[in-house]
């Protein structure tokens, strides 16, 4: 027999990555944790700007300007694109 469920009602926490400079990664870092970033040698060169990798349960994921960082229920983290945020959760103020 097939069911139907809803998702719970889940209040999230997330920043958006906006600055893909040592700054915004700053800014990461300080939501995420060191342990939740990565970085690989490509983007710690000097004349690159970096990307940040989110280690997620799924494995590494690579952050795009604009993406959303979640931290999930249980103090997971992982990027998700804007336009399936505001598909998924709505703003709490």
């Amino acid at each position: 027999m097939i069911k139907k469920y809803r998702k719970l009602p889940v209040e999230i926490e997330a920043m958006q990555f906006t600055d893909e400079s040592w700054d915004g990664i700053d800014a990461l870092r300080a939501f995420v944790g060191d342990n939740n970033l990565v970085y690989t040698k490509e983007n710690l060169s000097p004349c690159k700007n970096p990307l940040p990798i989110i280690r997620t349960l799924e494995g590494d994921m690579v952050a795009s300007v604009g993406d959303y960082i979640i931290k999930g229920i249980n103090g997971e983290f992982y990027p998700c694109k804007p336009d399936i945020l505001n598909k998924t959760y709505e703003l709490v103020e």
